[in-house]
């Protein structure tokens, strides 16, 4: 008798009398199907965080790179099993497990009488008649992610073979790993990030207004302030992604969140080529329940900037023509010629959920999806809209403080910017006639409204978001090395706290009646959809550097309530 058992019906046990995980126990449906998760977090802290340990090795430790059950949360990672008892197993019978394929993918540990949980070789050990007969519980752990299809599917097949005398059954148990997933905004933050630069005044207002923006959303863990390996990196978003992986259990769903490392290739040699703050992802971040992600492939990304992980965000769930996204699309900024490390590409692509959409931010001087598109949860037909940056709108609006006789009031009044060496501090403000005369400025936007256009129209194409869907947020460009960059501070680049709380930059616009005219602007366009906006000064440490809010923050998030092996993917 061979009677192999796993939670196929994903209830979160091991139905060992009737027939509930033994029916097409051998296929993986989006209705049946056994789950395990690949357990590399730290659930003991055992791993170190010395920040002196190389890209190489950093990765390295993690609960599923040894062969022992790191304590009771450590057990919570591992998916259940048992070969049911065959109280008449003759002396001499045995059982063994084994994997057609992929069998260095998973760990098997087995029970003992004590309770405690030991590894079981499936690669040559076998179990007594004595087992068989009492009936065998097991656990399996997978010691990785799915990080190329081409190489291994996510899925295995266990197989247990018993033997007994010249006879020998087969039973077999199809199980698949849980896939790595990224957050989208559609759901709240539970804990926010952001780099501290020690001594720098602009670096404490900005985590002062980021902190009351969570205050106002009701998020009761306060703000954390990284530290980051290497000396201070303001970027925040940049340096890590925020993901989760998940399993069914009895108790509910069991979570493993993750902090991806950006692929930023920045240094020479092999041995740490990553930059240098994204360590924080295995020297502080990496712990119990949190694992560690890095993936990356020397000399296969075309500009470093593109790794960023500004430039990786999710598209809220969504239906259109038919087909359904519960947990939203992946979106990033890649061509053909201009495009993020190859290999970081392939392994989101292949976690099959969130499937990728790419859209060119090539033209970009940081080359960033979030410098022209974010996402923000509200109530419509698809439940978010989608803010767009508009500078025909920031035109249009300077246009008409003119012909109402604004023309000499200050954009950017009292402050400074870097010279066109970036050696000196001179004036930034300059005269709404000043700016709508400047020749550069005005071209740069127009050739940067017509880029965002066809950023938008794929995105429709995708998603099938209308225009009323649509908020339009106005701020100009200009050149630079000649690519695009934000000239008035990119207010679609904020930090998302809830569906009614969004935290964008500062925008120092003309004070018309006494009144920022952008700041009233994005206020009247996103009162509709029930948001209010906490405004976040980023001027100095981040605005004049070309980046935003977005670019230094960083969020875990509420899990979405739609569990992803009921995707049908």
């Amino acid at each position: 008798i061979a009677d192999l058992r796993a939670d196929t019906n994903r209830d979160g046990t091991v139905d060992l009398t009737g027939a509930s995980d033994d029916t097409d126990e051998h296929l993986w449906t989006a209705a049946r199907g056994a789950i395990f998760l690949a357990n590399i977090d730290d659930d003991s802290s055992r791993c170190s965080t010395s920040t002196a340990q190389s890209d190489v090795a950093l990765p390295q430790c993690h609960d599923a790179a040894d062969t022992i059950i790191n304590g009771p949360q450590d057990l919570l990672d591992t998916a259940p099993l048992s070969i049911l008892a065959w109280p008449e197993a003759p002396d001499g019978a045995t059982a063994r497990l084994s994997l057609p394929a992929n069998s260095d993918k998973v760990r098997f540990f087995v029970s003992e009488s004590n309770g405690d949980y030991t590894h079981f070789n499936h690669q040559g050990g076998t179990f007594s008649a004595a087992a068989l007969r009492a009936g065998i519980s097991l656990r399996m752990e997978g010691v990785d992610i799915v990080r190329n299809t081409a190489a291994w599917n996510g899925y295995v097949d266990v197989v247990l073979t018993v033997e007994a005398g010249t006879e020998q059954a087969t039973d077999t148990v199809r199980m698949r790993v849980a896939p790595l997933l990224t957050y989208s905004h559609a759901t709240p933050v539970v804990t926010g990030y952001a780099t501290n630069v020690p001594g720098d005044s602009d670096s404490t207002d900005f985590r002062t207004d980021v902190q009351t923006a969570l205050t106002a959303g009701s998020v009761t863990a306060p703000l954390v302030s990284l530290t980051t390996p290497g000396g201070p990196d303001q970027w925040t978003q940049d340096l890590f992604e925020t993901g989760y992986m998940t399993m069914p259990t009895a108790s509910g769903v069991q979570v493993m969140r993750a902090a991806i490392r950006s692929a930023n290739h920045y240094n020479s040699g092999t041995t740490n080529p990553l930059r240098t703050a994204g360590k924080l992802v295995f020297t502080t971040l990496r712990g119990p329940d949190m694992a560690g992600i890095q993936q990356y492939q020397l000399g296969s990304s075309s500009y470093a900037s593109y790794d960023s992980f500004g430039n990786l965000e999710t598209i809220p769930p969504f239906t259109h023509n038919g087909v359904t996204w519960p947990l939203g699309r992946i979106i990033r900024g890649s061509t053909a010629s201009d495009h993020p490390d190859t290999s970081m590409l392939t392994m989101m692509e292949s976690q099959s959920i969130q499937q990728p959409l790419y859209v060119d931010t090539s033209w970009l001087a940081v080359g960033h999806i979030d410098e022209t598109i974010s996402f923000l949860p509200a109530s419509t037909p698809r439940g978010w809209i989608m803010l767009v940056n508009d500078p025909r709108l920031s035109r249009t609006m300077l246009q008409d403080a003119v012909d109402a006789g604004y023309g000499s009031t200050l954009i950017f009044p009292g402050q400074l910017t870097y010279n066109s060496s970036g050696t000196n501090w001179v004036n930034a403000q300059r005269t709404i006639n000043a700016v709508l005369t400047d020749t550069a400025i005005m071209q740069e936007s127009l050739a940067s409204a017509v880029e965002v256009d066809a950023q938008v129209a794929l995105i429709k194409q995708a998603t099938g978001i209308t225009d009323a869907e649509i908020v339009r947020v106005p701020y100009l460009h200009e050149s630079a090395d000649g690519y695009s960059v934000a000239y008035q501070p990119g207010t679609v680049n904020g930090y998302l706290i809830n569906q009614s709380i969004y935290a964008p930059p500062e925008p120092h616009g003309p004070i018309i009646n006494g009144q920022d005219i952008f700041k009233v602007q994005l206020q009247n366009a996103l009162a509709p959809f029930g948001y209010t906006v906490s405004w976040v000064e980023n001027w100095y440490l981040y605005h004049i550097n070309m980046g935003e809010v977005h670019c230094g923050t960083n969020a875990t998030r509420v899990l979405p309530a739609a569990n992803w092996w009921e995707t049908g993917r």
